[in-house]
């Protein structure tokens, strides 16, 4: 007999039988078999988070033992026990809550009434809620009644914080860890329910609910409901998104977008129609939270997983977006998001908390963070945010490649010079012509490298054509160009790169010094007085003044070297061997000091720094 409609719908809708049991594959099956070889222990630990249903298993468990066809793995849920359960009227069935229920007292109670025969079913099952409340000296009062129980009696101990449990209890009960359903299977859950109550709820509503109640059937059910006395037997994503105060796809992918390109306008733009929409900001930081996740997760295994999944629409605009923003950019959006939400909890502003990360992530320059200005770097080399990933498209022509060369040239300054774009028939020219990978993924794909190391194989008469534009005060922009016998005519692969020279390195070392103190502050002690002296073949030499030799000697420890080129390789990007060396004190001290500058030299770098501009000296009259 189905409950009233005044009974929520977790109540109304909770599993009577094992088949209805969604998930926890683990528990339904040992149970199953436990009863159909009565093997039913006498105390059960179900562990798990709100809402994944350990109360209603042990209410499954409760019916099966004590229906009239009994003990059974599908109780009939129509005869007197049965419906007794259901309803929380069976007297042999007692739920005991142990947040107000643990004293010593309440413990010695329980013992007195478990000596009592069950009065019509054929056990005692007391069901204790959140067991992990009952206080030291109550466990200890209750362990050897857990243990050996009178006859026909069963405990099943429900707790969210298994670490608050007695080892000695613990080891008294068969433990059950109970999963937190996925998405789908809530989703499902919803689907199902709103069916058998005739409220019509399209997909992405329903794939929004599961996803805010985070692996609880009952906060989703409850969220259902709550809906339907909003918007009635009808629930819509709009009122979805107006219960739950939660932001829809289009602020969040947005956002995202507008980081990525750069954009602080477009970025505070998204935080105002948040604001005027008067969503929480809070629940919108935990949904952005989310989203990037989902990015980055994307963007590690190249698909959509079906924990991430919604809708077919959803996840392609996911999966594209994941695609198009560097993992850089999701990465530090997630560590400025993880710091706004500790300064709200701290009492911040949550708008300006949320203005600061979007500002912070868009315009890394800023932020004077060391991670900024990684990222930075990364921008800058084509890794980042705001570069545009290189398109790959193979069948190209030589008159294409020279042509992106020329108008390279063409945007370029005066002082601009360009190459000669160079045709390589042999597979040997390919490694010369084509520009160096930015990422070991690009290294690993890319058209002229192997996993040895050398170009693949081209058909025969096919050529390698490369032309490149070096721009003074800026990148160089090289068009790559793999030409076969009668292919289409097309556009060149274009990357744009950055030369790791010693200059280069010397301007960044400072920024090297400030990873290697934050990773191992007594090695940056060891580091300080270290200056790049030379950089050849990828083997960048590192000198110390003759009266630091002893910090040398330290350096050269493996651990210590290997810290050193890590932060070299998180800084620069580029993988260097490392060499050491001493040099005179008087060459050191020269070579690690600014040059001098003269006057006129000093007031230009005044005026570029602070952006101002000379006044003409009044000539007295």
């Amino acid at each position: 007999m189905p409950l009233p409609a005044s009974v929520s719908l977790y109540r109304r809708h909770r599993p009577r039988s094992f088949d209805e049991v969604v998930g926890q594959e683990h528990v339904v099956r040992t149970l199953r078999n436990a009863l159909e070889q009565d093997r039913v222990h006498h105390a059960y630990l179900f562990v798990g988070s709100r809402g994944t249903g350990k109360t209603s298993m042990a209410k499954i468990l409760a019916a099966s033992m004590n229906c009239v066809d009994g003990p059974t793995v599908t109780p009939c849920g129509v005869c007197d026990s049965c419906r007794s359960i259901a309803d929380a009227t069976s007297l042999d069935v007692l739920e005991m809550d142990a947040a107000s229920n643990n004293s010593v007292d309440d413990i010695r109670d329980l013992r007195e009434k478990v000596a009592y025969a069950p009065v019509s079913g054929r056990h005692k099952i007391y069901i204790l809620d959140e067991a992990h409340m009952l206080s030291t000296p109550a466990w200890n009062a209750f362990l050897k009644t857990l243990e050996e129980p009178p006859p026909h009696t069963i405990f099943v101990l429900a707790t969210t914080e298994a670490a608050k449990i007695l080892p000695t209890v613990v080891d008294r009960c068969h433990r059950f860890d109970f999963a937190r359903p996925s998405q789908q299977q809530i989703a499902g859950v919803l689907r199902s329910v709103a069916g058998a109550e005739g409220i019509e709820i399209p997909d992405e509503a329903s794939a929004l609910i599961a996803r805010s109640a985070t692996g609880s059937f009952r906060d989703a059910l409850g969220t259902l409901e709550q809906l339907v006395a909003y918007s009635g037997a009808t629930v819509t994503l709009e009122d979805v998104l107006a219960v739950l105060g939660a932001a829809d796809a289009d602020l969040l992918f947005g956002a995202v977008d507008a980081v990525a390109g750069g954009d602080a306008r477009g970025a505070l733009h998204a935080a105002a129609r948040l604001a005027d929409s008067g969503r929480d900001v809070g629940r919108f930081f935990s949904d952005l939270e989310a989203h990037l996740r989902g990015l980055m997760i994307v963007q590690t295994l190249d698909a959509v997983p079906d924990e991430l999944k919604v809708t077919a629409e959803q996840d392609e605009r996911l999966a594209e977006q994941a695609q198009r923003v560097g993992e850089v950019a999701v990465i530090r959006l997630l560590d400025l998001v993880a710091i706004a939400l500790r300064a709200i909890k701290d009492g911040a502003d949550p708008r300006t908390q949320l203005e600061l990360a979007l500002i912070k992530a868009a315009r890394p320059e800023y932020d004077p963070s060391l991670r900024a200005l990684v990222a930075r770097i990364e921008r800058l080399e084509g890794r980042g945010s705001g570069a545009l990933a290189p398109v790959h498209r193979p069948e190209v022509a030589a008159t294409a490649a020279g042509r992106a060369a020329k108008e390279a040239v063409a945007a370029a300054p005066a002082s601009g010079t360009a190459k000669d774009a160079a045709a390589a028939p042999a597979p040997d020219a390919a490694k010369e012509a084509a520009p160096a990978p930015n990422t070991a993924k690009e290294a690993a794909s890319s058209p002229a490298s192997t996993a040895a190391g050398g170009p693949p194989p081209l058909a025969a008469g096919a050529a390698i054509v490369a032309a490149t534009a070096e721009i003074e005060g800026g990148p160089a922009v090289t068009a790559v160009a793999v030409v076969e016998p009668g292919a289409e005519v097309g556009e060149p692969e274009v990357r744009i790169g950055v030369e790791l020279d010693l200059p280069g390195v010397a301007e960044l070392w400072p920024a090297v010094l400030a990873d290697v103190q934050e990773r191992h502050p007594m090695l940056h002690a060891l580091m300080e007085n270290a200056r790049p002296s030379s950089l050849d073949g990828g083997e960048l030499t590192l000198s110390w003044a003759e009266s630091a030799a002893f910090y040398k000697r330290k350096a050269e420890d493996p651990a210590c070297r290997d810290q050193i080129a890590t932060a070299i390789r998180s800084v620069t990007g580029s993988s260097l061997r490392l060499a050491y060396a001493l040099a005179d004190d008087e060459v050191a001290t020269a070579a690690h000091s600014a040059p001098a500058l003269t006057d006129d030299e000093l007031v230009d770098a005044f005026m570029r720094e602070f952006d101002a501009e000379e006044l003409p000296v009044e000539e007295e009259s």
